[in-house]
This record gives C-alpha cells, sequence and structure tokens, in this order.
C-alpha cells in the first residue's frame, strides 16, 4: 500500500494510523508530524504566506478565486512517479487544499490508476467518521476502530469534567482581517467542552460576518483561531481582537495544531477549550497551546 496525502489533516490521520511507512507523498504544508515533509515527496506547492499580514492573506485568495486560480499546484508528474495506491484529498474547502476533481483529472491525463477518497467531513462526528474512512481503504480497519472509540473516550471525560457546569457563551474568531464566525466542526469542538457556541454556524463554512454580528451575542469567552497559524500568530492577531470584546477574556490558540485541521488533534483541542472554559475543573494544557491575551 503506497499513500498520499493532499491535505495535512489527513496526513495526521495516516500517522495515527500507524502507516507512516505506507506514506509516500505530502504537500508543503504537512508539517505534523515535522518530518513528514523532509522525509516523504512533497507533490502540491503553493504560495508561502507566513510574511503576509491577515488582509493581505485575505485579498490573495479573494483574488485567486475571482480568476478562476487555484491556490495549490500540483506536481503531477511527481505524483504519478510516486504510483499511489490510495490518494487522500477533500472538497470542503478550496482554501485549504485541491479540489478531489483537480486530482482526478491529473490522473486521468497521467493514465494513472489510483483509489483517490475525498474527505469532506462537516462535524466533528464526520471527522471521526474520516479516520474510519481511512483505515478502511487502507486496510486497517481495526485501527481505525480503536482510533475512535479511544476519541470517544477521551470526549466522554471532558464531558464528565464539566457536566452540570453552566456553559459560558462562546465566540470563535476564525480569521480577524475581515472577520470571520465559526462553522464547521467548531461549534460542536465548544460544547463538547462545555462552551455555548455563539454567532456560529454550526455544520456549515465559516462566513465572513461584522463585530457587531459577532459582539451581539455578549460572548463571555473569545477563541481566536485564525487558519494557517500556530500560537504566536494567534496570539499577535488575539491582541487586535480584544478593543471589540470589553466585556470577554479573549485568549488565542493554536489554531493549525487544535482546531483548523479535521484530524485526531481536535480531540486536543477540545480539552484545551474546556480547560479555558472551565479552569478548576479541566487541567491546563501544556505549554504552545494556548494564551489569554490582555
Amino acid at each position: 500500500m503506497r499513500i498520499v496525502s493532499l491535505l495535512p489533516s489527513a496526513t495526521e490521520i495516516v500517522y495515527a494510523l500507524g502507516l507512516g511507512d505506507a506514506l509516500a507523498g505530502v504537500t508543503f504544508e504537512c508539517d505534523e508530524p515535522a518530518s513528514a515533509r523532509v522525509e516523504k515527496a512533497v507533490v502540491v506547492g503553493g504560495r508561502d504566506t507566513r510574511g503576509m499580514t491577515p488582509v493581505e492573506i485575505d485579498r490573495y485568495v479573494k483574488e485567486r478565486m475571482a480568476a478562476g486560480d487555484d491556490l495549490y499546484t500540483l506536481h503531477a508528474d511527481a505524483l504519478a512517479g510516486l504510483a499511489p495506491d490510495l490518494i487522500l484529498t477533500q472538497d470542503l474547502c478550496r482554501v485549504c487544499a485541491l479540489p478531489s476533481g483537480h486530482v482526478e483529472d491529473a490522473l486521468d491525463h497521467l493514465g494513472c490508476r489510483s483509489d483517490v477518497l475525498s474527505l469532506d467531513p462537516y462535524t466533528l462526528d464526520d471527522v471521526l467518521g474520516t479516520f474510519l474512512a481511512v483505515g478502511e481503504r487502507a486496510g486497517v480497519p481495526e485501527r481505525a476502530t480503536a482510533l475512535v472509540e479511544t476519541s470517544r473516550q477521551r470526549l466522554a471525560a471532558v464531558a464528565d469534567l464539566v457536566a452540570d457546569r453552566p456553559a459560558p457563551r462562546v465566540t470563535v474568531v476564525a480569521w480577524v482581517d475581515p472577520p470571520f464566525g465559526a462553522g464547521h466542526w467548531v461549534p460542536d469542538m465548544i460544547r463538547a467542552a462545555g462552551g455555548d457556541p455563539v454567532a456560529a454556524r454550526p455544520g456549515a463554512r465559516s462566513a465572513e460576518t461584522t463585530w457587531e454580528a459577532l459582539r451581539a451575542p455578549d460572548p463571555e469567552f473569545v477563541l481566536v483561531t485564525p487558519c494557517g497559524f500556530h500560537l504566536d500568530g494567534a496570539a499577535e492577531q488575539a491582541a487586535r481582537v480584544v478593543p471589540h470584546f470589553p466585556g470577554a477574556q479573549v485568549w488565542a490558540i493554536d489554531g493549525d495544531g487544535l482546531v483548523v485541521r479535521p484530524g485526531p488533534r481536535l480531540i486536543d483541542g477540545v480539552e484545551a477549550i474546556a480547560a479555558i472554559l472551565h479552569p478548576d475543573a479541566v487541567p491546563r494544557p501544556g505549554p504552545g497551546v494556548i494564551r489569554r491575551v490582555a
């Protein structure tokens, strides 16, 4: 079995299933584990946005989309040279990865015969379902079942810790310039952590909004979790969010590590959020995960 992952969350799933040795190709954004993009062939490239501000990134994405251009480049010949049995991709978000249709078109053009699995979760349960789907296609269904069972046990443990406690109102800022509220599986994570997600779109795409709309439900906590940023970058952006929510606690979270990517570490994210909302009941995670911004 030779596997190629075309999105970071799928790479994390592959490793969580103990299939790291079977992984042949990854994207330039696959940084967990850090060895993935060093030891594996990189078959998808894209622009490095680390030196850009949030508004510059937003403008770049919108301009590319308006022009009908892709944000990522598939190195089709490199992909064909790997002769993968299974390719993991998605149709969930064109900002996050190449759509599966583009991959299939490239394979048809090259005459390659690979099994293409599109992972498109919208809820936390859907995310767990992708573990099972990958495990089934990769021939290790029992490992996937064990991973899901462990994930559910950890979620149940958090639920026990926060049971019978008031659920504070929580606004998640998924992007700061322009502001975006939380969508997809993120509201499920807030509920699992013992919070009440407000100004959110459960099971639907995150959408551009206004600071007034995010502030209207009078949140007690505001979590800043920008896509493409780890804790330091999230904290820098969270400092700009503080003036919009004078009555709330504002926290930065390692967005890429714990919230944005629909993979196994979302469970770490639930535990970290629960520690923010219920610090007297849930142990605080280690360094580099969450930070309160004043």
